[in-house]
């Protein structure tokens, strides 16, 4: 666990993706800590008491961000039930669907237990002091946010070269476009759905970028 700026970073065990909390409490916003992914839900303790570790009470924690659909990411929504979920539009209507087999649930032997959307995010809003940024390919529905200086990117890309698998709903083509609009930021931190976050962000954009353009 670790904080860089405004950004509580924890590590995703087992099959949990990886979490940020956001903390936003500085500021006159109606949100002042984000939660974006929550893992696959089943390992609350762990989430929870990190979350408390960084001196922050979970009961505080006022939006849920989902960069994608997928189980991993979006399993442990149902544990803060009153906390509002936003995700991409492209993938509220997976989310939303307790039969849709593009939150690949079944992959991890289980199901989603919490189907509701409040917000569907699209290219240019703001989260806190982050912009939205549409980057489709792992779903069709991704998103990243980028702050001008830190990108939390789920699975679109991954420190030290790696890109999202793209046969369980992404599009290779889509992967194309949005790793060439992740190249024209700048990124000093990289924060993404599993694996290491990683300073020098644009070398590790560059080396996942390289897979495929």
């Amino acid at each position: 666990m670790s904080k860089i700026n405004n950004v509580y970073c924890i590590t995703g065990i087992l099959a949990d993706s990886n979490s940020y909390l956001i903390d936003n409490s500085s500021s006159n916003d109606v949100y002042n800590y984000i939660l974006v992914d929550t893992g696959v839900g089943e390992n609350k303790n762990y989430l929870i008491n990190s979350i408390k570790d960084f001196g922050i009470n979970p009961k505080d924690i006022d939006l849920i961000v989902n960069t994608h659909c997928h189980f991993d990411h979006v399993g442990g929504n149902h544990m803060f039930p009153e906390v509002k979920v936003a995700i991409g539009s492209e993938d509220a209507n997976a989310l939303r669907d307790p039969e849709s087999p593009l939150t690949v649930s079944g992959l991890f032997g289980s199901k989603v237990t919490r189907h509701d959307v409040d917000i569907e995010l699209k290219e240019g809003d703001k989260i806190a002091n982050f912009e939205v940024i549409s980057t489709p390919g792992h779903t069709s529905g991704g998103i990243s946010l980028y702050d001008g200086e830190i990108l939390i990117c789920g699975d679109t890309i991954f420190a030290n070269g790696g890109v999202g698998r793209m046969d369980i709903g992404g599009n290779i083509d889509d992967m194309k476009n949005s790793l060439a609009k992740l190249k024209e930021l700048d990124v000093k931190y990289l924060l993404p759905g599993h694996g290491p976050w990683v300073d020098n962000g644009n070398y590790h954009i560059d080396l996942s970028s390289k897979m495929l353009l």
